[in-house]
């Protein structure tokens, strides 16, 4: 039932701590056998983006109301208030029954003792203030206000409380730190390729707290000329915007914030107010950080973004200072930047060094994807026992030819046998021609190491798996049933 919600959910983050789906399985009859109430870290993925999207309008909605609406919301804005109030104290206790998962874990701590000890510690006291209900207040103020409209002193003293709750609501501007750990949870909990998802949620963080900044700094150009009561030689006065619309305050507020963020003017063409000038100065500092920030954090993506293609272009950069050393021919040097990315794909990575991380189990999986069918169409290898054919297929190699390539010359020694898994070739003999191509197999025959009995050449890009008589001999050797046999 509704307990389901609150288990680990099967996504890349939970795969990765846990290690299989039944692991998974395994966690959730954890979780139910506690017999509490407790949400896993890797549930709720909805909740958790709901609340970073209502986390998010705060953020907008809240300067603009403070600066700009002067107690004319609206009852939308109101109840929108009082909503996000109370889902964020509702948050706040949620978070006493919510897992930890910490990064050198191997499973989520579900105890409730320690899950309080541990948000206690770190951030009740920001989830507080941030949760605190001022949405609540303004409510209970603007009806004080209401009944009390016919006494100018107690309305004169209501509207003092309302404008100091309104500069008190500011504190609800912490809840960009909640922002910024839901993005943390989403990441973690996202069912997309995870460097993906890191670069996309950092692109996307960075932009929003910039988009922030930006948005706070144009709501405090109007917002502080407000609290002075229009002083004649404030900007706002100066532009005759006293009765413009909010969208075009807004507007000449941010044109004034990202004039001075970015060091262009501060937005007029006369000298700020003495007020003023201390907004210029702070807009002209987080500007400079801004700045900062966002050139450092592009530097960092763009140096993260696609290693194995920087590796491949630093490879390829190195070869073609080595092939300008030894006086390469042209047309040799195109073949062999043809041939490594035919073999490569513009991705370096060590072949030998993936296989030999992976567990052997693993292995023969590879293995036996990409190479067990153009095993199993050799007459030789037919109905032989299953453990000789994985021990077989871990001893194949893999090569790539170029067009025009010659594999393997007629009456020339040799020891390996081919495996085509995609292109041609032509075999020539003393008396026929023949193209073979995917799941044909050549080479002298690795019962008896021998001359080779006809030459082939690759009539297309050639990707083959080969096989070495020394290799096939150890595995042989391995396997007496099969040897005698």
């Amino acid at each position: 039932g509704w307990r389901a919600l609150l288990l680990p959910q099967l996504n890349r983050q939970s795969l990765y701590v846990y290690g299989s789906e039944m692991a998974v399985e395994k966690e959730c009859i954890r979780q139910l056998q506690s017999g509490v109430f407790v949400i896993h870290p890797f549930s709720l993925m909805y909740y958790i983006m709901c609340m970073m999207a209502i986390t998010f309008l705060n953020l907008i909605g809240i300067p603009m109301e403070i600066a700009f609406l002067d107690g004319r919301s609206g009852l939308a804005w109101e109840g929108f208030n009082v909503f996000s109030d109370t889902l964020f104290l509702i948050d706040v206790a949620l978070n006493f029954r919510m897992g930890i998962i910490t990064e050198d874990s191997e499973e989520a701590i579900l105890d409730i003792k320690q899950i309080r000890v541990s948000y206690l510690r770190t951030w009740f006291i920001p989830d507080v203030i941030a949760a605190f209900p001022i949405g609540y207040i303004l409510l209970f103020a603007q009806d004080l206000q209401y009944h009390n409209d016919d006494n100018p002193s107690k309305t004169n003293k209501m509207m003092r409380i309302l404008m100091f709750v309104r500069i008190l609501s500011l504190i609800r501007l912490a809840r960009v730190s909640r922002l910024v750990r839901f993005f943390n949870e989403v990441e973690k909990v996202s069912n997309a390729n995870l460097e993906v998802v890191r670069l996309f949620f950092r692109v996307l963080s960075l932009f929003m707290m910039i988009f922030l900044l930006c948005h706070w700094n144009g709501c405090i150009q109007y917002f502080v000329p407000m609290l002075e009561e229009f002083p004649s030689d404030c900007w706002v006065r100066k532009e005759n915007l006293m009765n413009a619309t909010v969208i075009v305050k807004y507007s000449w507020g941010v044109f004034r914030a990202l004039s001075q963020m970015i060091a262009l003017s501060y937005g007029s063409m006369d000298a700020p107010t003495y007020v003023e000038m201390w907004i210029v100065m702070v807009s002209m500092v987080s500007g400079c950080l801004m700045y900062t920030v966002l050139v450092a954090n592009t530097t960092a993506m763009i140096a993260n973004v696609d290693p194995a293609a920087k590796e491949y272009k630093s490879k390829m950069s190195r070869l073609e200072h080595y092939m300008t050393f030894m006086k390469l021919p042209p047309e040799l040097q195109l073949r062999i930047n043809n041939y490594y990315q035919a073999r490569y794909g513009g991705k370096w990575f060590h072949e030998k060094d993936v296989m030999d991380t992976v567990s052997s189990a693993l292995k023969e999986q590879i293995v036996m994807v990409m190479c067990s069918r153009l095993l199993r169409n050799v007459p030789l290898f037919q109905n032989r026992d299953e453990n000789f054919i994985n021990a077989v297929l871990l001893k194949l190699d893999y090569e790539v030819f170029l067009e025009g390539d010659v594999i393997v010359r007629w009456n020339v020694p040799g020891d390996r046998m081919f495996f085509i898994d995609h292109g041609q070739v032509l075999m020539e003999t003393d008396t026929e021609e023949r193209e073979l191509c995917d799941g044909d197999y050549f080479g002298t025959c690795i019962l008896t190491k021998g001359k080779h009995l006809a030459t082939v050449k690759a009539l297309t890009e050639c990707r083959c798996f080969s096989l070495s008589w020394d290799d096939f001999q150890d595995t042989l050797e391995s396997f007496p049933d099969v040897k005698k046999g």
